[in-house]
């Protein structure tokens, strides 16, 4: 079985090649902007350029039964909104049915779409979780692009023979992370007083091998077929419990001091860091029943064994 993955030198790109390509029954061609030499380890690769409407993935397409469509734009500086949402269109919406179209055409079986849990939305109440069932709404631009992604994914299944799998991932961690993960890496190993422990949410996360278990489950599953899941550790963390973890993988314990949640968010919106605030306070729980019911599968790595690899 041939299989393309896109974006294989990001972070969640290159563990879904570097895991796929032990399996002999599966040839994996890795689809970058840019040469990594690391790649040529595990898989064959093609440059592709950028994704945007214009991209011509007709040779890199030959053969594939599966694609895996991990590629997308994440950060943005220094745009307005308005923008910033026609910059993500551009990558994440257009580029992304781009490709999908010419999958399709090219004889692709199955195309699984690594979109967000920001389509869902940012936050949930503790004990309501995000369910597939929930109508999406995204809060920010990211999500926006990746809903109208999966919109018109689920469009060309009823137009070609092709079928579509969408995950939904939260904050996804493991070794060589960056973002949120990364930055509390660093804090907890500095040593920094931390003003978390007053924090009482619950956050779902995902390991990058149980994210990538289910993505390989999704390449053959026929309960996968036209269908969204959610997935995580299956196990919710604080914030406070969350950094403690860290730190007892670290082999250095967490210095978190109390402070008062509703003082610490006023602090950070007045320094223009209300999204971080969202973050560190809030809570965004996903349920992930469907996922384990259909496609009979369960998180292999638990989080304290996925947070002990992502910590070295």
């Amino acid at each position: 079985m041939k299989i393309l993955v896109t974006g294989a030198t990001g972070f969640v790109g290159g563990a879904v090649v570097r895991h796929l390509s032990s399996y002999n029954e599966y040839e994996v061609v890795a689809a970058v902007r840019r040469m990594d030499a690391n790649l040529e380890k595990f898989a064959k690769y093609v440059d592709v350029g950028d994704l945007n409407t214009d991209t011509q993935w007709q040779e890199a397409l030959i053969g594939v039964d599966v694609v895996i469509h991990a590629s997308a734009r994440v950060h943005v500086m220094q745009e307005t909104a308005y923008e910033a949402l026609g910059e993500f269109r551009k990558t994440n919406v257009l580029g992304t049915l781009n490709l999908a179209r010419q999958a399709a055409t090219a004889g692709t079986k199955r195309f699984i779409f690594i979109s967000s849990i920001k389509v869902n939305g940012e936050t949930t109440e503790i004990g309501k979780p995000f369910t597939t069932d929930d109508i999406p709404s995204p809060q920010d631009a990211y999500g926006i692009s990746k809903m109208e992604a999966e919109q018109g994914l689920l469009e060309l299944v009823h137009k070609t023979e092709m079928e579509v799998v969408i995950i939904r991932p939260p904050l996804v961690y493991g070794a060589g992370a960056k973002g949120n993960f990364s930055m509390l890496l660093k804090l907890v190993k500095l040593g920094i007083p931390l003003p978390f422990d007053s924090i009482n949410n619950k956050r779902s996360l995902v390991g990058i091998d149980n994210l990538v278990d289910l993505i390989n489950v999704c390449i053959k599953h026929e309960g996968a077929k036209n269908q969204i899941f959610l997935v995580s550790d299956d196990y919710d963390m604080s914030t406070a419990q969350l950094i403690r973890q860290i730190g007892r993988s670290l082999g250095k314990p967490a210095m978190l001091i109390p402070f008062p949640q509703f003082l610490l968010k006023f602090l950070l919106k007045i320094i223009g860091k209300a999204e971080i605030a969202q973050r560190i306070c809030g809570s965004l729980q996903v349920d992930i029943s469907k996922t384990k019911q259909l496609l009979n599968w369960q998180p292999p790595i638990s989080v304290i064994d996925g947070l002990k690899k992502a910590s070295k």
